[in-house]
């Protein structure tokens, strides 16, 4: 039976006076990929700050690899072996590409090196040079998702990283989660692309309203089309 990654549970949280989470519960075990599926405004984004302790509140229960994490700052919670992708990416504009990579600390024992990150983004080998502001937004995005597998973090956050991107560049990212999973990673996609979410996902939460409304596993994506149609508004 492999271990439970990520627990959580009645968690709610706030934005100032905002309530945006209101009881969400969902569990990932080590080695999976789910995603989190919704409209814009349900709350998906919210989770994983909340989940990192990024908001102004949170209460509940979120365990990452069996270690209660709710009062917790970002920073330990990080280094339980957590890493986070915002949807901002959040490059330093004025180093280059390489600089960002070599700039993070370490928080596991196995983390990528620049050789195995430059085989799984030929482009960042490339653009090992170029400051962060001359890089496409394809190439930030593969810098964002990069730089958080140098760490040694083995749980990952990933925060709408297809957004925007063009559909070359979405198959590439396709191809990198699949690669990770099948190293072991386990995995959180928040995603508003369905269709680049369907393949690569074990199971998927649908979030309504700061709540987990659905869960479709992969075996059930025919039957629920309907019913997901429906939450998507795809």
């Amino acid at each position: 039976m492999s271990t439970m990654a990520l627990e959580v549970k009645n968690l709610e949280s706030w934005y100032g006076e905002s309530h945006i989470l209101h009881g969400v519960n969902f569990a990932v075990r080590d080695g999976e990929v789910v995603t989190l599926l919704g409209r814009n405004g349900a709350g998906r984004s919210t989770i994983l700050k909340t989940i990192l302790g990024l908001t102004s509140k949170r209460t509940g229960s979120v365990e990452i690899y069996g270690r209660q994490t709710i009062s917790m700052p970002t920073y330990r919670i990080a280094r339980l072996g957590v890493g986070f992708c915002p949807e901002e990416r959040g490059i330093f504009a004025s180093l280059s590409a390489e600089e960002n990579l070599l700039l993070l600390p370490e928080i596991g024992p196995s983390g990528m090196g620049l050789d195995e990150i430059y085989e799984m983004f030929p482009n960042l080998y490339e653009r090992r040079n170029s400051p962060g502001t001359r890089l496409s937004g394809g190439e930030q995005q593969m810098l964002a998702m990069a730089r958080i597998l140098r760490t040694g973090a083995k749980l990952l956050l990933l925060d709408e990283i297809t957004e925007g991107l063009a559909p070359v560049i979405v198959q590439k990212l396709g191809e990198v989660v699949t690669s990770l999973r099948n190293k072991g990673f386990t995995i959180v996609l928040v995603e508003q692309n369905f269709r680049f979410a369907a393949p690569l996902a074990d199971r998927h939460y649908v979030v309504e309203h700061g709540n987990v409304v659905e869960v479709v596993k992969q075996n059930e994506l025919a039957e629920k089309a309907s019913l997901l149609n429906e939450y998507l508004g795809v």
